[in-house]
């Protein structure tokens, strides 16, 4: 089998379902036009979404902080828990919106700008990264740790603004909105 291919194969489904997740969040959040009563643990979400970005950017420095001082089994631990906090922040950030949808934002003067500038580098990287970190983490779990090395050195960086920027984004809305912030 063609060697060529064979590296490729992970982006033939990374690459849809990471679109997919992406255009169905478009949907959700600014499409769908019905809304279900929200029940009032929804209101919780938001600030679980913020927690939910924390840990996973403070398991991502503890992954790369052990991968650096060469405790590989530490850096896998963190890694994954990384990947599992944002799990959770997606499935809780899904269920949110479902019944939420867009929050817009009241702030005026230059707090305005600096926000969407914010938002808009913290979603549109969000769409770069879900496909980097799920070749990531290909690589690492198929043992091909030259790739993983090589991708890895990208992701990170990207997927610690993308957390780090969920909560500024939170606290943001936060401020100006008050309870009911995304």
């Amino acid at each position: 089998m063609d060697t060529a291919l064979v590296e490729r194969r992970p982006l033939v489904w990374i690459l849809p379902l990471s679109a997919a997740a992406a255009g169905f969040l478009v949907w959700l959040i600014y499409l769908k036009s019905t809304r279900a009563p929200a029940p009032p643990w929804i209101d919780a979400l938001p600030a679980a979404n913020a927690f939910f970005n924390s840990c996973s950017a403070l398991a991502l420095v503890a992954g790369w902080r052990s991968i650096r001082r060469g405790r590989r089994e530490a850096h896998k631990r963190a890694m994954l828990a990384a990947v599992a906090f944002s799990t959770l922040f997606l499935a809780s950030y899904v269920v949110y919106h479902a019944f939420h949808g867009d929050t817009r934002f009241p702030g005026q003067g230059w707090i305005r700008p600096a926000y969407f500038f914010v938002l808009v580098s913290h979603v549109g990287l969000s769409v770069v990264a879900l496909p980097m970190i799920l070749s990531t983490l290909f690589w690492a779990a198929t043992g091909r740790f030259e790739r993983h090395r090589a991708i890895a050195r990208f992701t990170f960086p990207l997927w610690l603004y993308v957390s780090v920027t969920g909560v500024v984004v939170f606290a943001l809305l936060r401020a100006y909105v008050g309870e009911r912030t995304p």
